[in-house]
This record gives C-alpha cells, sequence and structure tokens, in this order.
C-alpha cells in the first residue's frame, strides 16, 4: 500500500525549491510528514531505553506505516540503531527485519524488538533476587570476582573507585542469571546507565565531565540506577504485550551490514523500509559507544574496533584522511557531485590531513556507500515497495552539501523512482563537522543545515 506524496509548492521561504527531472519538490520547511526529531521518545514506552545521539521519532515511523503499510507487510530498516523502527513495526503488526553493525546497538535492537515475548513474571522475580544480591553484598565486606574489562583505557579513570565496585557486584549478578533473554535485559539497563554514573558525559560526542565544567562522581547509587530502569522495563514489556496486535510476527536484527544483504534476505522481499543512514557530519558511534562495547564483552583491545571502523557507512574522516585519494565509483549525470568533491579537495592543502583532501575522500567514501544503499533498495523492495530515508545535508569545510538532493539523484541511476524529497526541518543544529577544531575554513552564514526525507519507489 503506497502513496505518493502530493507536493503543494508554496513560496519558497528559505531554501528555494529543487528540480530533478520534471520534479519540483518545495524545500521550505513545509511537510506532510511528522518531525522525525529524536526527543520524543526519551519518554515513550520501550523507545525510552537507551539514550541514543541519533536516531528519528517513533511518531515519525508510525505515521509512515499507517501511510504504506498493513498489517502483512514486511518492514525493513537498514541501519536499525536501536530500533525504533523495528519496535513500531511490530506494534503496528508487521513483519520487522534489521541490519546493524554496532553490535551495542543490535543488542538494542533485537531485545526491545523482541521484549513483548518476556516472560515478565520471571523476569520480575529475578529483579527481587538481584536487590537481594546487591543490599547483601554492598553492606558486606565482599569482594567482586568480576573484573574491568583489560583493553578498556582511558584518560581518567572511568568510575571512581567506590562506583567501580558496585559496577563489579552488579556484573557478579549478571553472571548468575542463566535465561539469556532476562540476562539479555539486565545487560542493557547496565548498558543503558552506565555513562549517568560514570567520569564521562555525553556533549554531545563522549568526553570528561571535568572538561565540560561537571564535577566526577565520588560515588552513585549505581544499583538503584539499575533497578529503577529495570522496572521501567518491567513496566513497558507490560504495556507492549497489551498494546501488540494478536497475531505472530518475525522479528530479525542482523548484525551485519546491509551491504551484505544479498547473504541474509530473499530480492524483492521487502514491501517497505523506513531508515536514516549516518549523516555526512563525522559523528563517530563507534567511539562514543566504546564504554558499552568494552564493558559488554563485544570487543577486547583496539584492534576489535578495525573491522567496524571500515563496515561504518561512509566510513570516517579519520579513517580515510590519510589515504592519497579516493574517487567516486560511479558518474553521475547532470550533477555537480563530482566538481563539489573537487572543489573540497584543493581547500587548504597546507594542512596536511586536516586540510581538503582528507575531507574530500570522506565525502567520497560516503557517496560510493550512498550508491551501494540505493542498490541494496533496488534488491531488497518488492515492485512498488517504498522506501522513506530521513538525511541531512552537511558543511564540509565550508562547502554547502546538498546529501539528500545527491542521493536521490543516485537512487535514480540505479533505477528507483524518486517520487520526492520532503524538508520536515528546515533548520537543523549540532554538526560536529561545523563545530569541530578540525575545521580550516567557516561555513558561511547563508548556509543552514536541514533535515530531509527522501521517498523513493521501486518501480
Amino acid at each position: 500500500m503506497t502513496n505518493q506524496l502530493n507536493f503543494q509548492v508554496s513560496k519558497p521561504k528559505q531554501l528555494g525549491l529543487f528540480k530533478t527531472g520534471d520534479l519540483l519538490i518545495p524545500t521550505n520547511g513545509d511537510s506532510s510528514f511528522n518531525d522525525p526529531a529524536f526527543a520524543s521518545n526519551k519518554k515513550l514506552p520501550i523507545h525510552r531505553w537507551v539514550p541514543w545521539i541519533a536516531g528519528f521519532s517513533s511518531d515519525f515511523v508510525r505515521d509512515v506505516l499507517e501511510r504504506y503499510a498493513n498489517g502483512n507487510s514486511t518492514v525493513l530498516d537498514p541501519f536499525s540503531g536501536v530500533g525504533t523502527t523495528l519496535v513500531e513495526a511490530v506494534l503496528f503488526g508487521c513483519n520487522a527485519y534489521g541490519f546493524e553493525i554496532n553490535p551495542y546497538a543490535a543488542l538494542a535492537t533485537r531485545v526491545k524488538s523482541s521484549s513483548h515475548q518476556i516472560d515478565v513474571a520471571a523476569f520480575d522475580e529475578y529483579i527481587g533476587k538481584f536487590r537481594i544480591f546487591y543490599d547483601e553484598k554492598i553492606n558486606s565486606d565482599y569482594p567482586p570476582q568480576s573484573h574491568p574489562p583489560k583493553g578498556f583505557t582511558t584518560r581518567s579513570p572511568f568510575y571512581s573507585p567506590k562506583v567501580l565496585r558496585k559496577v563489579l557486584v552488579f556484573l557478579d549478578y549478571l553472571a548468575t542469571v542463566q535465561v539469556e533473554e532476562i540476562r539479555d535485559l539486565f545487560r542493557l539497563a547496565f548498558a543503558s546507565t552506565m555513562v549517568s554514573y560514570s567520569n564521562y558525559s555525553y556533549e554531545p560526542s563522549l568526553g570528561r565531565r571535568v572538561s565540560a565544567g561537571k564535577s566526577e562522581f565520588l560515588d552513585y547509587l549505581v544499583g538503584e540506577a539499575i533497578v529503577k530502569k529495570l522496572i521501567e522495563f518491567s513496566e513497558d514489556i507490560k504495556w507492549f504485550q497489551a498494546n501488540k496486535p494478536q497475531k505472530q510476527t518475525e522479528v530479525k536484527v542482523v548484525e551485519a551490514s546491509f551491504f551484505e544483504c544479498q547473504e541474509h534476505l530473499a530480492p524483492q522481499s521487502v514491501d517497505l523500509i523506513i531508515t536514516s543512514p549516518p549523516y555526512l557530519n563525522n559523528y563517530h558511534y563507534n567511539r562514543n559507544t566504546r564504554p558499552h562495547l568494552y564493558w559488554l564483552d563485544f570487543v577486547e583491545h583496539p584492534s576489535d574496533f578495525k573491522n567496524l571502523e571500515h563496515s561504518n557507512f561512509g566510513k570516517y574522516w579519520q579513517t580515510v584522511r590519510e589515504q592519497d585519494r579516493i574517487d567516486l565509483d560511479f558518474s553521475l549525470a547532470n550533477s555537480d557531485l563530482s566538481q563539489k568533491i573537487e572543489l573540497l579537495r584543493i581547500q587548504k592543502p597546507e594542512k596536511g590531513i586536516y586540510g581538503g583532501n582528507g575531507w574530500a575522500n570522506y565525502a567520497a567514501s560516503y557517496f560510493n556507500d550512498c550508491y551501494k544503499f540505493v542498490s541494496g533498495i533496488q534488491y531488497v523492495l518488492k515492485p512498488g515497495g517504498s522506501a522513506l530515508v530521513v538525511i541531512g545535508n552537511s558543511i564540509l569545510q565550508g562547502i554547502l552539501i546538498p546529501t539528500d538532493q545527491y542521493l536521490g539523484r543516485i537512487a535514480e541511476k540505479v533505477g528507483l523512482k524518486l517520487i520526492g524529497i520532503d524538508i520536515p526541518r528546515a533548520t537543523r543544529v549540532g554538526n560536529s563537522i561545523i563545530q569541530s577544531d578540525v575545521r580550516t575554513v567557516k561555513a558561511k552564514k547563508s548556509h543552514q543545515l536541514y533535515e530531509a526525507i527522501v521517498e523513493l519507489r521501486r518501480i
């Protein structure tokens, strides 16, 4: 069930009009979609479980599902993050598939989207046992048996001695939980709270509290924080079970790159894609989840991050900046994408890896992955199926990059139909490239960040 957007072309206010072929798209902030901004998820059942720096709102996903899906649809998120699309798809009665390379995020997606299957009575019993175990150990001379991850190092201690002991007591209890599904709920409760009682915080990237003008924690009510989160989980699971349609749905979370979709999904097997790939802003998801990856035993050594670095959509500037030259793997007629990358490449050559060539490599890698991404969409979508892609533009080294427009053109190249580009947020703030100290050229005042929804269809 697909709907073509009916664009009402009004007088452009801020961003003007974008024309591709015969399609004239209003880019003035007037949108027929709910705002995809992630903030509203922080108070909603299931969605509130895991703090996450990026993503889109459950209201946006629900809006798309109501327009494009039915109870028999198979919904896919190629960049599932912490599972907003999959949770909403299950609540809508759809089969839900997701790809996610970050093991911590994949855990969150899997646990959240399948949590309606949990035996809540058994879960509550484990919570009660944890309270007794924790109180007994903390109020005694008990020496924790667990240890901090050996490979995890930080500039200053991640936890104070008193906080660390409490964390290790929790991990001792975790080792006693034999039911895998319930153990994963405890792991996620710890992971979602662990930074809040550490000496680090998100500003928005992970950094020392003292660098952000905050005091370090000498002590903290660690057990109470974890129990509060576990009780929240229990309450939300009951809500999920009461609100999920009474039908069997399949949930599949693949801990791999979507570029490997042909190994996991049959061709033309998906009705609807709702997703948001990493933006061209170099936000380093893997580095910002280092504590979670180490403390949950997903990695043991810095070298374990290498595969994540190279599997990331668009790579990272730090990964490609020292390479001589990365070019586009494809040509794009009637587009200035190649020229824009070359303009970026000649910026500040005297800055070495901080100059334009590294950023041009980063941009070229990003759009090469855009080509692979839309090729994957072409492979998995059924004829008539739709993909809604939330993506923001970027400003690299003072050069405005209309990522949404380039993505639409690239999608047309692989045979998808560009139905439209909608701009629900004509002004977006918070871009690591604009604010970063690695920037060598300032953005112009006339440049602004926005967020777009690119609608594609397989014909």
